[in-house]
């Protein structure tokens, strides 16, 4: 029977007993007397005490019905069993909103509340609930009260800790009903959706890019800004963001800790590591939504909606041509400058691309990697294979549209048509001969130069011409092919 005598002069709360009285005070005074053997924690009740021990002896003994989780106190499962139930008992009295949690109904009221009135004394910055203060604190304190009994990690937050689990558990409980690819994290699958639906939602002011988190969006307003307030103690290079510090000083370190278990390759990055390992499982988790192409690199899948939009965003500025990729624009920059950065080690012959000198250098290899299924040619170039298979097909697809003649190549159409039209527009800059054909322009200036770039293997004899160096290695071989 509630009376009186066992009423709290506090808060006026009114008790049965005066043992329950007692243990209420508690509340009141912040009086902890009960300890933890193992890690010194104070608790303000025995029962408080008893269901702390759980985490250092692992004992979860209750138990959902309907996906078997355990759980190491009742008011855990009772809050887990609104998943399957779908219940949401609590209720914003401003805009009805439902909740599972009361204390995402708290952080809720927020929005409607803009009174901040918990501040903190360290940076000032003010938060509209109290523990939203509490766990602030921890920040400037340095305080992790929560440690990883697998790894002895230490978090600032239990749900921190909670997440950082199932990286020993392997548990990812969060499916994504798309592709069934697995999250440890609500968060993670909600952002992993945005892969599938494309979704943008947050939006920069300044230059209207979107980016599918604020994160994302953090990091970009920093472009627009130009702040760059990390700085690298070896190159004094400044950067953005501290994980861009971080990756950079691996330029100079040269470590790479990250290592793929299926071939062993080495990275510097996590990030490259990631993308890497869907070679060996095949994982392409980004679809396009008008072909239904599936891309393993969202800048692949970007790239690829150009083709679609015809979207070309970057402009050269020697001649305002238009590119649908930056590294396109790179490389036609480099028709205006005359870079050639890559130079072959055999012949110093420069190119302007990677790809060029790899195909340059099987000249000097002989190396011959794709092979003609029907009479066994060899080719260091798809191109040439796809070009050579039309003398087995007879396929000419490329017509003159004055004289109808057909031809296997676009450029045989191309040199062709000069035949019509009697143009010139390769000129010797040496004697002003002028020649329909850049090969044939090339060849004729070897008589200024005196170059003789083919030599026979047997007696060393030069020649300026492939065509004559072939005639010559007759000789040896006692080919005649008019016999």
């Amino acid at each position: 029977m509630q009376t009186m005598a066992n009423q709290c002069e506090m808060c006026d709360k009114m008790f049965n007993d005066s043992e329950e009285l007692k243990l209420h005070m508690i509340v009141h005074t912040g009086e902890k007397p009960y300890k933890c053997k193992l890690c010194d924690k104070m608790c303000n009740r025995i029962g408080d005490l008893k269901v702390h021990m759980r985490i250092h002896t692992g004992e979860k003994p209750f138990k959902c019905e309907l996906c078997y989780k355990m759980f190491n106190q009742s008011g855990n499962l009772k809050v887990h069993m609104r998943k399957h139930t779908g219940e949401k008992p609590y209720k914003c009295l401003l805009c009805d909103k439902m909740f599972k949690h009361n204390g995402s109904l708290e952080v809720h009221m927020s929005v409607h509340i803009a009174e901040k009135p918990f501040e903190c004394e360290v940076c000032d910055k003010k938060f509209s609930l109290s523990r939203s203060l509490k766990l602030h604190m921890r920040i400037h304190t340095g305080e992790q009260p929560y440690k990883c009994e697998v790894c002895h990690k230490m978090f600032n937050q239990s749900g921190n800790l909670k997440m950082h689990m199932m990286m020993h558990t392997g548990e990812k409980p969060h499916k994504c009903e798309i592709c069934n690819k697995m999250f440890s994290q609500k968060g993670n699958l909600k952002h992993h959706k945005m892969l599938h639906t494309g979704e943008k939602p947050f939006k920069c002011e300044v230059c209207h890019t979107k980016f599918s988190d604020n994160g994302s969006l953090k990091l970009h307003m920093s472009i627009h800004s130009g702040k760059k307030p990390f700085k690298c103690e070896v190159c004094y290079a400044m950067f953005s963001r501290s994980g861009h510090v971080k990756r950079h000083m691996r330029i100079h370190s040269g470590h790479k800790q990250y290592q793929c278990k299926l071939c062993d390759k080495m990275f510097k990055q996590s990030g490259n590591l990631k993308l890497h390992q869907r070679i060996h499982t095949g994982e392409k988790p980004y679809l396009c939504v008008v072909c239904h192409k599936m891309f393993s690199q969202s800048g692949h899948l970007k790239l690829h909606m150009r083709i679609h939009t015809g979207e070309k965003s970057y402009k050269c500025k020697a001649c305002d041509k238009m590119f649908n990729k930056y590294q396109n624009l790179k490389l036609h920059t480099r028709t205006h400058t005359g870079e050639k950065p890559y130079k072959c080690e055999v012949c110093d012959k420069t190119f302007t691309q990677k790809g060029n000198l790899k195909l340059h250098t099987r000249m000097h290899t002989g190396e011959k990697m794709l092979k003609c299924e029907v009479c066994d040619k060899m080719f260091s170039r798809y191109e040439h294979l796809k070009l050579h298979m039309r003398t087995h097909t007879g396929e000419k697809p490329f017509k003159c549209e004055v004289c109808n003649k057909m031809f296997s190549m676009s450029g045989h159409l191309k040199r062709h048509m000069r035949v019509h039209t009697g143009d010139k527009q390769y000129k010797c800059k040496n004697c002003d001969k002028m020649f329909k054909h850049s090969g044939n322009l090339k060849r004729h200036i070897r008589i200024h130069t005196g170059e003789k770039p083919y030599q026979c293997i047997v007696c060393d004899k030069m020649f300026s011409q492939s065509g004559n160096f072939k005639l010559h290695m007759r000789i040896h071989t006692e080919e005649n092919p008019f016999k």
